[in-house]
């Protein structure tokens, strides 16, 4: 039985996160470094008014996924497998050993930042939840128009799925999707339209400046976004860092190839417990937990009893 290390994506955040991370000097070495890669302290990134930027956001889950990450390696944790939605897929990265932590600081603040000049307001996400997929499909592409764009964006389970675009558009989806028999359909706290194609210049600027940086072989097997396939080679976990921000996440088809590779235990690095509550739906024959909600220490503890089996 293997275990899995999961890294949530923005809509996780919270204020004050990174005060909840575990107290040790693993955690403490991951906050400097951050503080030392940005020129000021971290912990000006994670407070309410500070949150409300999607580089804030996406810079204090890199930390809190990195930080908690290290806190269990220090422990004698190590998973079997990593995989990190959206933003968090950075987090992933550097547990994976694929690049260095300064490395990812420096590219997601360059990526919360074009995501917030290509598209400053009136854009965001929503989510639906107990819809078939290809009724959904049919109301976005309804709604659809050159002015109030809308798309399909991440499946998160078989009926969750989020869609990514301008206000007005996701309204009219959302509205449709409740009076037509969806469970559920809701914004997010996004602010940006990710995961979809109006985030191709995004993915372009960031497909240059991750050349710039040295990528490694995984030392743990990393799950891409875009494909939902364990990824070994670098050059193919830099593309999907590039362009996941503009194509939608496969987590379902990513967290069920982590299963069927043997994985019995996944732990969801915090801040929240967005991916252990899929998880736990999709696989009930699974052990799911989550650091922000069982804690480090019971984590760490059934870890080590999992491993040992």
């Amino acid at each position: 039985m293997k275990l899995a290390f999961l890294f949530p994506g923005q809509g996780s955040q919270k204020p004050g996160l990174l005060h909840d991370l575990p107290k040790c000097a693993a955690v403490e070495n991951v906050l400097n470094t951050v503080t030392e890669s940005l020129n000021e302290s971290v912990f000006n990134f994670h407070s309410k008014e500070a949150l409300v930027s999607t580089k804030a956001v996406q810079l204090t889950l890199l930390t809190a996924g990195v930080a908690t990450f290290k806190a269990f390696e220090a422990e004698g944790v190590k998973p079997d497998f990593v995989a990190g939605h959206s933003v968090g897929a950075f987090s992933a990265a550097v547990a994976a050993g694929v690049i260095e932590l300064k490395d990812a600081v420096k590219i997601v603040k360059l990526r919360g930042e074009l995501m917030e000049k290509a598209y400053p307001e009136g854009f965001g996400m929503g989510v639906v939840l107990g819809m078939e997929f290809y009724k959904l499909q049919s109301l976005v592409a309804y709604y659809f128009d050159e002015k109030n764009p809308v798309f399909m964006a991440n499946q998160n389970s078989q009926d969750e799925i989020t869609i990514s675009g301008a206000l007005p558009g996701l309204q009219n989806v959302l509205d449709h999707a409740r009076q037509n028999g969806a469970r559920c359909a809701t914004m997010l706290n996004v602010s940006t339209p990710s995961h979809c194609p109006l985030l191709s210049s995004v993915s372009d600027d960031l497909t240059g400046a991750l050349h710039d940086i040295l990528f490694y072989k995984p030392v743990i097997p990393y799950a891409g976004n875009r494909r939902a396939r364990l990824l070994y080679d670098p050059v193919d976990i830099r593309q999907d860092l590039a362009e996941s921000v503009s194509s939608p996440v496969q987590w379902h088809d990513a967290s069920r190839v982590l299963y069927e590779k043997g994985a019995r235990l996944f732990i969801e690095m915090p801040p929240g417990s967005v991916l252990s509550r899929l998880a736990t739906k999709a696989f009930p024959e699974a052990r799911v937990l989550s650091v922000a909600e069982n804690g480090f220490d019971d984590c760490q503890f059934v870890a080590k009893q999992h491993l040992l089996k």
